[in-house]
């Protein structure tokens, strides 16, 4: 069993000076010890990686949290290592967010043939492994892909209104073998630089378990280990709706084990349904502290009803403030498991290690 977070920005924020406190306003010396210590009880941790960042994202904006290059990773997962956490890395095969609605081919792969493409997600995929091999940040788990339930590597132009190389439950076998293809790619340099590492394929689709049931049919020939899903209450439901969709996938696909590998909870300023979110659980978990550690709560309650969870992950859990000039960050996220403000750990931050119990 893990438990722990996507600590991402973590070094960012760090090589900004920024200050965390614990809950009493103590100065924490060092998070990733102090995450790793009996009061917070995390075991595992999780982190994403880009192609190559510096480039401007396709769309033309610019996110400091955009920072994830290979050197930033290997220096992180090196000290995560170091301190005795499982590591889940996180694939993103784009300059910039990969996400249901983003799949964008890196820049420096924008004129590479379908061939050449299978061929560079391969070798990329190595290269990346054995940097942090060599650098003793073996990862124990690789997502190959970040919520990829509609595919990858979509085109090098962003155009939301496009279909082109999108897996739909209605999409052409084409577009679904192309997915295929390069993620058979991406997982076989995966197993050859990493065979101990545990392969996650990741989707958004918690919420849709007809829709994941039929993702994970379509997957059925691809060589993986574990169903990695994110779940966020105010985009995917209450956890009744996430109850019927581990059930789905206790009695679909038996062998595979499932993580939670992204969750959070506003503590502070939540967006409007239709502005940002799409259901308000404001009444079942308020917008606190308090809501907020009783919702990490309520989830861990859940998912040990389910015996094939076997991981839990909070997302950006170390959200800290915006930084010296908006450095780290141009905006708060308001889900992280720090005050914003004060900088002291919230109650939350305290309540993750139960999943262990």
């Amino acid at each position: 069993m893990l438990v722990g977070g996507d600590i991402s920005m973590l070094q960012s924020y760090e090589d900004n000076k920024v200050s965390f406190l614990d809950a009493n306003g103590a100065k924490i010396d060092d998070v990733l010890k102090y995450m790793k210590s009996e009061e917070v009880g995390w075991n595992a941790q999780r982190v994403r990686l880009f192609v190559d960042p510096k480039k401007k994202n396709p769309d033309g904006a610019v996110d400091p949290q955009v920072c994830q290059d290979l050197d930033y990773v290997v220096r992180l997962c090196k000290r995560i290592k170091a301190e005795g956490f499982a590591l889940l890395l996180d694939f993103h095969y784009s300059d910039t967010w990969a996400d249901p609605a983003n799949q964008w081919i890196p820049a420096s792969w924008a004129s590479l043939s379908e061939d050449q493409l299978k061929t560079k997600i391969y070798e990329y995929t190595k290269e990346c492994l054995q940097a942090l091999v060599a650098a003793g940040a073996t990862p124990d788990f690789i997502q190959p892909g970040n919520e990829i339930s509609y595919g990858m590597l979509w085109s090098a132009t962003v155009n939301r209104s496009s279909k082109e190389n999108r897996c739909f439950t209605n999409s052409s076998d084409a577009n679904w073998n192309r997915f295929i293809g390069l993620l058979n790619q991406a997982i076989k340099a995966c197993r050859e630089v990493c065979p101990k590492a545990k392969i996650v394929i990741h989707s958004e689709r918690s919420g849709k378990a007809d829709v994941l049931k039929d993702f994970c049919n379509r997957l059925s020939g691809v060589d993986y280990d574990i169903i990695g899903l994110s779940y966020y209450p105010f985009w995917h439901n209450g956890l009744g709706i996430l109850s019927n969709t581990l059930n789905m996938l206790a009695k679909s696909f038996p062998s595979k084990k499932v993580q939670i590998v992204e969750t959070a909870y506003y503590y502070q300023w939540q967006p409007s349904v239709g502005g940002g979110i799409d259901y308000d659980f404001s009444s079942t978990w308020a917008i606190s502290p308090a809501g907020q550690a009783a919702y990490a709560k309520d989830l861990i309650a859940e998912l040990r009803k389910h015996p094939n969870v076997n991981a839990l992950y909070w997302w950006f859990p170390e959200e800290n403030g915006n930084g010296p000039g908006n450095a780290v960050l141009t905006g708060w996220v308001n889900r992280g498991l720090w005050d914003d403000n004060t900088h002291k750990a919230l109650p939350g931050l305290y309540v993750l290690k139960d999943f262990l119990k």
